[in-house]
């Protein structure tokens, strides 16, 4: 006889479906938003900022188009009406902000979390149901604030007639606004210990996305495209780049978020001396156990290449990135209306006189610092930036120079300019320069987005230092000095060559 053993269909608390665990989650969302709808002093504030708000934005957006108007400052006006609609979807946002930052701290403090974190369901489960639960409150309240004011834009005296493009834009806007603020608060609310706490950090979330509300501002009323029917180009590389944070900020949530040490965490300490001992450690480590090199000769023989070992895949992104830049400059070069009137010559005869004057200028100690200064708080800004972006910014700052670097070929060879002028300007200290930029780029990007996904066995803090002292490690052995080798190159010799093409 055969013994027949039968066999159970058993999923893995940690493996579930995709689709079993958003239905356990959507159980969650529910519950919370089933709450907050009946909580008062949640609702009335939405409903406020929903009906007076958008009331407040159209009289405004009238009587400074009036004042306006009476200036010969129509156009300025009109681009007003657009920007007041994404500040009355961006407040109810703001303000509703507090659901967020207390999806985890708050029933914690209210001593409500510990039976929800008994349940069954996974800690993913647990964090994509608070996280959406979180969004619904201040969408319903943006929307309904966004609809409300673009009625009485287009229906009321203003009688706006904007292009579709630029309506969706702007709601494309409102949303990723909302999900990255509400993505950031959740993240600062399961890593907190009080409410107090997670309400002060808040401003790092709120201040970022003032300034980046204020730029977009800013290229509403200046972008030469505003009334295309492709909407504004600079927009969509916003809300591309916006949506990128929010899923690096959803993936840095959910692996740190872990209900045991949520419970078992009551104060949060910082210890500096400690920290920066580890700083340091990896700073002149060797290997992955942080064995300290011997001497200098070591450290630039053993620890250095130990680094840049990490930065594989980081190169290879960057160096992506970069050539992509510089093709869409190439690319943009090529259109009409951003040909810039360079003088047409074979000969160089007509400019001569000006590579002259530049090559004098640049054969001067004082070029060098201000080149290495150029460059230098270009990195540093990359550097601060991509810490608190996860990375993102490393790739906006740096590649514009290539996009800009490809945009000056195309017209120098639209104007009939030879190609050796471009490589004489570039390839003398770009031989330096370019893998320096390169290395730095790479090594930003790695110490952002490290904290989306630490390595094996560490926590988020410890592969933050580890990658911090890499960072300065490369800075400090390899990017400083090319830099400097760079900027003298630069300065003595890239003139020279150049002067001589045009002679």
């Amino acid at each position: 006889m055969t013994s027949m053993t039968p066999t159970t269909n058993i999923v893995s608390p940690t493996h579930k479906p995709r689709r079993s665990t958003l239905r356990n989650a959507l159980i969650i969302t529910r519950r919370e938003v089933r709450d907050s709808f009946r909580d008062w002093r949640i609702v009335a504030p939405i409903i406020i900022l929903t009906l007076v708000f958008p009331a407040l934005a159209q009289y405004l957006a009238q009587q400074f188009a009036g004042f306006l108007e009476g200036y010969g400052a129509t156009i300025i006006g009109e681009r007003t009406i657009p920007f007041l609609l994404m500040i009355v979807g961006f407040f109810p946002i703001s303000i509703s902000l507090v659901i967020a930052l207390e999806t985890f701290v708050g029933e914690k403090e209210r001593r409500s979390l510990e039976p929800l974190l008994s349940t069954p369901l996974t800690n993913t489960e647990l964090y994509i149901g608070k996280t959406l639960s979180a969004m619904i409150p201040p969408l319903v309240a943006s929307f309904g604030g966004m609809m409300l004011y673009l009625f009485n834009a287009l229906s009321g005296e203003l009688a706006w007639r904007p292009q579709p493009m630029l309506l969706i834009q702007i709601i494309l806007l409102t949303i990723v606004q909302a999900l990255v603020m509400i993505t950031g608060a959740v993240v600062v609310s399961s890593q907190t210990t009080s409410t107090r706490a997670a309400n002060l950090l808040a401003s790092f979330i709120i201040i970022p996305m003032t300034l980046i509300i204020n730029g977009e501002s800013f290229i509403m009323f200046i972008a030469p495209d505003a009334d295309s029917a492709g909407g504004i180009g600079s927009l969509w590389a916003i809300i591309i780049a916006m949506i990128v944070v929010t899923i690096l900020l959803l993936r840095v949530g959910s692996t740190l978020f872990n209900r045991e040490e949520l419970l078992g965490r009551t104060i949060d300490s910082i210890n500096l001396g400690s920290m920066f001992k580890r700083i340091f450690n990896w700073i002149i480590a060797v290997d992955d156990e942080a064995t300290p090199a011997h001497n200098l000769l070591d450290w630039y023989r053993r620890a250095i290449p130990y680094s840049l070992s990490k930065l594989k895949v980081p190169v290879v992104l960057t160096v992506g990135v970069f050539l992509s830049a510089f093709i869409v400059g190439y690319i943009f070069s090529q259109q009409p209306q951003w040909r810039i009137p360079l003088p047409e010559s074979q000969t160089y005869d007509s400019v001569s006189d000006t590579f002259a004057f530049i090559t004098q200028q640049s054969l001067k100690p004082a070029s060098v610092a201000f080149i290495i200064w150029q460059n230098g708080r270009v990195l540093l800004l990359a550097l601060i930036l991509s810490i608190f972006s996860l990375g993102v910014a490393a790739f906006v700052i740096p590649p514009a120079v290539y996009a800009i670097l490809g945009f000056l070929l195309g017209q120098l060879l639209l104007a009939g300019y030879d190609l050796a002028l471009f490589l004489a300007a570039i390839v003398p200290h770009g031989i330096v320069e370019i893998p320096m930029i390169v290395l730095a780029t790479a090594a930003m990007f790695r110490l952002g987005a490290i904290s989306t996904r630490p390595p094996q066995g560490m926590t988020v803090g410890q592969a933050w230092t580890m990658a911090l002292g890499d960072t300065i490690k490369l800075a400090i052995g390899v990017i400083i000095p090319m830099m400097f080798v760079a900027a003298i190159l630069e300065a003595y010799v890239t003139p020279v060559i150049v002067s001589q093409i045009v002679r």
